[in-house]
Order: C-alpha cells, then structure tokens, then sequence
C-alpha cells in the first residue's frame, strides 16, 4: 500500500513538474502598438444592483474567439476582486475571479454580492495567454447595493 501511494505521489509530481515546464515554454503574442482595453461600464465609483452589465471596450486591436490565429487580435477575461497579478507568461486560469470570454464576447452580465468590488480587463491571445507588453484596463471600483 505504501508503495503504491508513493508510486502516485511521485506520478503526481512529475506530471506537475512537465505541466510548469511546458507553461514556461507558451510564447507570448506581441500586442498591437497604441492597443487599449477598457470597460465601459459601469465607471468607477458606480454603485450597481446586485445583477448588472458589465460592457467591455477595446482600441487598436480586434477581437477572435480563443483559439483562433488571427494577427492583432485577442480575447477578453474579467479580473474580479484580484489582487495580485496573475501569472502574466501563462495561460489565465479558470476561477470565480478570472472570468474567460473565449468565444469574443464583449459584454457580459455579473451577480456579485453586495459590497465593494473591484474589476479590471485583459486581453488574451488564442491561448489565454496575456499579450506582451499587456494590455490590461485601470482597475475600477464598483459598489453592489
């Protein structure tokens, strides 16, 4: 049994050793010059409904659903109440907080609780890997009644 267990942690390991290697290895698409990302509502400082839109606006560049190659395009994801940057040379993980927009939506709809909250936008390649140099929105502050 011990063996087993220690066969499966040392299978474990090694699978997460070639996964960080392999998102080590994700080139990065150059971002357009002049490209800007920014939400165009709510504004910051807005007070919302429990059930709003957020709209998303984009400069300089155009928008193709992930996984689609085309030059000087990209897609959205919506940061959420984050705080630290995520990893910026690998694909944006999937969580309550970085919302993915793979299929080139431009607006979406949020039921967030009520209080402070901040959101933020940045744009992805066909492999949901940030542009280089990013290309990301002021982080804004909305209040949820």
């Amino acid at each position: 049994m011990k063996t087993l267990f220690a066969k499966t942690a040392f299978a474990a390991l090694l699978l997460g050793a070639a996964c960080v290697a392999q998102a080590a290895d994700v080139p990065r698409t150059p971002s357009p010059a002049g490209a800007e990302v920014y939400i165009i509502s709510p504004k910051d400082g807005a007070t919302v409904n429990g059930t709003f839109k957020v709209q998303f606006g984009l400069k300089g560049m155009g928008v193709a659903p992930a996984g689609v190659d085309v030059p000087e395009t990209g897609h959205h994801h919506l940061l959420i109440d984050v705080k630290d940057q995520p990893d910026m040379s690998a694909p944006l993980p999937t969580t309550d907080n970085i919302r993915h927009f793979g299929k080139g939506q431009t607006e979406t709809e949020l039921n967030l609780t009520p209080g402070q909250h901040t959101l933020q936008l940045l744009v992805g390649d066909k492999n949901h890997v940030p542009l280089n140099p990013v290309v990301e929105s002021q982080k804004i502050t909305i209040t949820v009644k």
